[in-house]
């Protein structure tokens, strides 16, 4: 029960930050805060909840090896989407998310493998602020380049199921892989997150929101590490 409770808090979080970015009035500034806000929370957690965990069950220098192989591989895609399928506005926000979003919740699901409640409410509570604000700014660039509003829509809520599909893939297909397999999935999720970070979330957030990027990260960054020390 609580991995379906979990995946559909963070799926809908896609579904949500949709409706929000097509129908809704967020500022610009705004909407450059909460990115950066759930930037921050979401660089902790693949540190503490994805990076940490792994490196204490498995072989450091191929763990790490594994977090430049998902940064890599997310770059690589994410380069194909802008400047070979020309997609540099919201569509691309949307791969991003795919392809971060594809290996960080096949994490989530092995996460939720005898994870305690407070461990799995910490890894799920910063995706859920990462997803909202990202598809909500992506979303409404999409609506913004004259594509329909129902199909921008459908779109995501496409991604928000196969987030899902993920996720539960991860929990009940690993729930018997070794601990040094699930540690290096859970690393080449952390990577993939790092570099859209760098690619996506942060540039976005300063672009929107100018200098008031760097104290919105410091309060994600905080609230992450207050959700970790609950556990």
């Amino acid at each position: 029960m609580m991995t379906i409770i979990v995946i559909i808090v963070v799926s809908g979080a896609l579904l949500l930050g949709a409706l929000w970015g097509i129908y809704g009035n967020l500022s610009k500034r705004t909407e450059g805060f909460l990115v950066a806000l759930a930037g921050g929370a979401l660089m902790v957690s693949a540190i503490l909840e994805l990076i940490k965990p792994a490196l204490e069950k498995t072989s450091i220098h191929i763990a790490l090896l594994v977090v430049l192989i998902g940064a890599i591989v997310f770059t690589a895609l994410d380069y194909l989407v802008k400047k070979k399928w020309g997609s540099s506005s919201g569509g691309g926000l949307l791969a991003a998310i795919t392809l971060d979003g594809i290996p960080e919740n096949l994490a989530l699901g092995v996460a939720l493998i005898g994870a305690d409640p407070i461990t799995v409410a910490a890894l799920s509570g910063s995706i859920f602020l990462s997803n909202l604000p990202e598809a909500a700014g992506g979303a409404k660039e999409m609506a913004e380049d004259n594509n329909s509003k129902k199909k921008v829509f459908l779109l995501w809520a496409g991604t928000a199921v196969l987030l899902s599909v993920a996720a539960l893939l991860g929990n009940f297909l690993l729930a018997d892989v070794s601990e040094d397999i699930l540690g290096y999935i859970r690393c080449f999720a952390a990577g993939a997150v790092i570099a859209s970070l760098a690619l996506e979330v942060f540039p976005k957030a300063f672009k929107e929101d100018d200098y008031w990027t760097g104290i919105a990260t410091a309060i994600g960054v905080i609230l992450a590490f207050y959700l970790n020390s609950l556990g």
